[in-house]
């Protein structure tokens, strides 16, 4: 599974590259001072990447929804080469309730901490809804999605302008991943200045945007 959130698991921006994107203020948003919705909050687990008990597992203990980008490495145990699942970000995870439920977390887990607005009086930083259950969505309906950071994107990868027609991700405008030779279409799939997905899409979804 490509990630966890608790029962799942999830690059730079491409609105800075193709300017055709909401601003970032669109999908990443400051919290109101009310503290009892749940929302997707953005947050960070400053343990070590190879710590037993990451962020994540504490709060699948906790019954607390969260997802964060797994992705499958070769580990050394005892002596042997092992296939594991492991956070893409281990600082990044993104997890669903309430300030009035984390907040007293955060306090008592020194390593697990909200990531702030850019000049936002200290407000913690959140994802809208419908954006962050359309990339899980989107990465859970793969075996094997490939994920970036924002400064792993540069323009060289994108390729047209789409809009997808139908299935999990109807509705949804983004840029194809330049590919030479390959048949198989890969969409970006995208949470701005957070973490980027590629995801396969059939060819029948896809409808060309003019430039």
């Amino acid at each position: 599974m490509a990630g966890r959130i608790r029962e799942y698991a999830f690059c730079r921006t491409m609105d800075s590259l193709h300017n055709n994107h909401s601003d970032v203020q669109g999908t990443i948003q400051s919290v109101t001072k009310t503290t009892g919705s749940p929302q997707w909050f953005v947050m960070r687990d400053l343990k070590r990447g190879n710590a037993k008990q990451p962020a994540y597992k504490l709060l699948s203990e906790l019954n607390i929804r969260y997802f964060t980008p797994m992705v499958w490495k070769l580990r050394i145990c005892q002596g042997k080469r092992v296939r594991q699942q492991v956070p893409f970000m281990p600082d990044l995870l993104f997890v669903y309730d309430s300030r009035k439920v984390l907040d007293p977390l955060v306090e008592r887990i020194a390593t697990l901490q909200y990531r702030f607005v850019k000049g936002g009086n200290h407000q913690p930083m959140t994802v809208r809804n419908a954006d962050m259950e359309r990339f899980i969505r989107a990465v859970d309906a793969m075996n094997n999605p490939c994920f970036y950071t924002p400064e792993e994107i540069n323009p060289d990868m994108l390729g047209k302008k789409v809009r997808i027609v139908g299935g999990l991700l109807d509705g949804y405008e983004g840029c194809l991943q330049k590919m030479q030779g390959s048949r198989i279409k890969r969409l970006f799939v995208e949470l701005p200045n957070l973490l980027t997905a590629t995801v396969e899409v059939q060819p029948e979804f896809i409808q060309v945007l003019k430039s």
